[in-house]
């Protein structure tokens, strides 16, 4: 599902249309390690122009998206800073199909002289990188790059400062399908004897996926596993005809097409429709490139991001998590011995029956077991007395009984723990902004889990709970975090729904009443949305409690997040991604 040289002509394509050339910057973040977005005022419109090197999700696209920024902005964000600032973007280019495209800037440099400088994008996986580079003594040099080369990476190609910049080694027998002549596609074909068309064509035609070129093999010879040498000229001829059908949906768009699987998750994206896998994957249609990739790596970006951004407190909630289990293992085990607690006072019971016949320094009693008929040997501690033994027996079981009632306790109050830390992983990894994981380390911090450092803090303002309105018009309010679960649960109206993940950790949903009531219809979608903010997302049919807010209650002390309910009912759902893109987040 890697960007191809061809998905990229489009983009540029597309950016060329919505006049960025002769735009100029006006800002330039860098919200995560490998990725960067410029401001552009362009056309009397403000466009973000986002760029990425992540192995995972690298590309170039127009985007909409907001994204949280570090308060001390990157070295590499600096430098773009220094050399583009305030410059006017004057070419958009890529050389043929290859996945490389550069935007060419008119700055100023230090002492006023107008050069122009260069910002290329390698789309390449996990070799993707973003290099600025400025043109002297007639050769482009590298500024800097987001990802320095060194011998000790790579012996064939550097990128560091102020070395020329050399473009990736270019394999020039392969055929740009936008441009060649069909006798040219031919040949290029018929080189392929011996292996399957689709695989062929991956290798003997410039920038092309996988899955167009399955489409190709798919259309012409109706098998995605065809071999070259079986192709007949029925089946060249509508190879060619396919390829004259992509060329112009490269050139002029309109097939921008999304593959997903059934239950929902991104698979791949082409740039025209795509019917080779029929039923088994479901597509969906693009606006445009740009919107293709922003919809497409954007949710999948955000997550990334995050992560990294959470990893720590990630890490601590997964080893506090670990360290209730154990602990409550331990707990467990010693309740376990509790249970023999009675035996103790057995003997106490009989030792006391018969402490007239027992005289000090004996070293076991044998008697009958009045509470069962048997006779038994008891074990006594010879340097006790009868009476001393007895009493040794009765402090054990009284030690013991005491221990079973703290340690149900204990087990009780753990058990409730590792339900809360549950709900704080969940919350933690769902968080899309710096302001969810800082009122998440609040409240962290409130519960004596991390220590709230001293000294100057940058006040975070926190995000309202996320929003969304049913088809029917009813307004629909998700919980970020535990913090905000309980104000919600706290400030809504008695007749208002709430609803949960049954034993799932997830969000608290409430559904704002009217006139006292709450349409069905709209129970359906706001669990469809709970399901969708919790643990179960990727799941099917997960089970959803709801009930009125009237019916739930915080039990005093009880942990942020945590409530009892009664009078609820449940309904299966699945998540509803689509439906989540609706939510105001």
């Amino acid at each position: 599902m890697s960007l191809d040289g061809a998905f990229l002509h489009s983009v540029k394509n597309e950016l060329i249309n919505n006049e960025l050339i002769g735009g100029r910057v006006d800002k330039i973040y860098q919200p995560s390690r490998e990725e960067i977005i410029i401001s552009l005022r362009a056309a009397g419109k403000h466009h973000k122009l986002l760029i990425s090197a992540n192995s995972m999700s690298a590309r170039v696209n127009l985007t909409e998206r907001s994204a949280d920024n570090p308060a001390t902005p990157p070295m590499f964000c600096m430098l773009l800073r220094k050399h583009l600032g305030g410059g006017k973007l004057t070419d958009i280019i890529q050389d043929g199909l290859e996945r490389i495209i550069s935007f060419d800037f008119l700055c100023m440099n230090e002492i006023g002289d107008m050069v122009t400088n260069r910002l290329t994008a390698e789309i390449m996986g996990r070799h993707s990188n973003i290099m600025l580079m400025t043109e002297k003594d007639g050769v482009m040099r590298v500024i800097d790059s987001i990802k320095r080369i060194t011998d000790d990476i790579s012996s064939v190609r550097r990128i560091l400062p102020n070395i020329p910049y050399e473009a990736p080694p270019r394999d020039e027998s392969r055929v740009n399908f936008l441009t060649c002549s069909d006798d040219e596609l031919i040949n290029a074909v018929k080189q392929g004897v011996g292996k399957r068309l689709s695989k062929h064509l991956t290798t003997a035609l410039e920038g092309v996926s996988p899955v167009f070129t399955r489409e190709c093999a798919y259309y012409a010879c109706r098998d995605t596993d065809f071999a070259v040498e079986d192709m007949t000229k029925d089946h060249y001829d509508r190879l060619l005809f396919f390829i004259k059908k992509a060329r112009n949906y490269v050139e002029k768009g309109g097939g921008f097409t999304i593959l997903k699987d059934t239950y929902g998750a991104y698979k791949d994206f082409c740039f025209m429709p795509i019917e080779q896998y029929g039923p088994a994957m479901v597509t969906v249609e693009a606006e445009s490139a740009n919107k293709l990739l922003d919809t497409f790596f954007g949710s999948k970006a955000d997550n990334e991001r995050m992560k990294q951004r959470s990893r720590d407190l990630l890490k601590m909630l997964a080893n506090t998590y670990e360290r209730i289990s154990r602990k409550l293992e331990i707990q467990k085990t010693e309740l376990s011995a509790c249970g023999e607690r009675e035996v103790f006072r057995v003997n106490a019971d009989i030792i006391s029956a018969n402490i007239y016949k027992m005289e000090k320094g004996q070293k076991s009693l044998t008697a009958e077991n009045y509470y069962t008929g048997e006779t038994i040997t008891i074990e006594l501690d010879e340097r006790l007395s009868p009476s001393q033994n007895a009493q040794k027996f009765y402090a054990e079981y009284k030690r013991l009984e005491k221990a079973e009632q703290m340690l149900t306790k204990l087990i009780s109050e753990g058990e409730k723990e590792l339900i809360y830390i549950d709900s704080v992983f969940d919350a933690a990894a769902r968080a899309v902004s710096n302001a969810e994981i800082s009122e998440i380390k609040q409240e962290l911090a409130a519960g004596g889990y991390i220590h709230d450092k001293g000294g100057k803090k940058t006040a975070v303002k926190p995000k309202p709970p996320m929003h969304f309105v049913t088809d029917d018009g009813y307004d629909v309010y998700i919980g970020r975090n535990n913090l905000q679960n309980d104000k919600l649960t706290k400030t809504s109206s008695p007749d208002d729904m709430w609803l949960h993940t049954k034993d799932i950790a997830g969000s608290h949903v409430i559904i704002r009443a009217k006139d006292g009531e709450v349409s069905d219809d709209s129970i359906l979608q706001a669990a469809s949305l709970a399901a969708y903010c919790s643990k179960a997302q990727k799941s099917t049919r997960v089970p959803v409690d709801y009930t009125k807010i009237r019916f739930v209650k915080k039990p005093s002390g009880a942990k942020p997040g945590m409530v009892i309910f009664t009078n609820n009912y449940s309904v299966i759902v699945d998540p509803d991604e689509a439906l989540y893109e609706r939510v105001e987040k």
